[in-house]
């Protein structure tokens, strides 16, 4: 299943408003958008390619939890204080996507109708990567049998 898209997730006069807000960027293949720890400043729809979002393990490499692509948002944290990113983001194809400047979208929540369409879908995204990610997880790293109860 993949990640509430913001078409449905937002009314359209929200969609508009938020989209007044839009900068087109684009990313080549292999770049790194963002890393575990830093600054969540900023966030992505995905207008074309994909992107895979991943966790680091320690002592070893990086856990790819989830491929994005169009119209799915790249980088929920940037929502939640403290505003720092919880997962890292790399670029797999090139990528072309909306840029959305964190703190102006925030300025926009002022207004209560916004803000929970807003933080709806940024929860709904959430609580879906919350469960990719523990099953991932659970698949990488879990002993075999580890979730049985017999």
């Amino acid at each position: 299943m993949n990640t509430p898209s913001m078409l449905r997730a937002l009314p359209d006069e929200h969609q508009q408003r938020l989209m007044r807000l839009a900068r087109e960027v684009a990313f080549a293949q292999g770049t790194r958008i963002f890393d575990e720890g830093a600054r969540a400043d900023r966030f992505w729809i995905i207008r074309t390619g994909s992107v895979e979002l991943d966790t680091a393990v320690p002592g070893r490499r990086r856990a790819v939890i989830e491929t994005l692509g169009h119209n799915e948002l790249v980088g929920v944290s940037w929502l939640f204080a403290p505003y720092v990113w919880h997962l890292g983001a790399t670029a797999v194809t090139p990528v072309r996507a909306y840029e959305f400047d964190a703190t102006a979208v925030r300025f926009l929540c002022q207004d209560p109708a916004f803000a929970h369409s807003v933080t709806r879908w940024a929860g709904d995204v959430l609580a879906h990567r919350l469960r990719t990610t523990r099953t991932r997880l659970l698949d990488l790293y879990a002993p075999q049998g580890a979730g049985s109860t017999v």
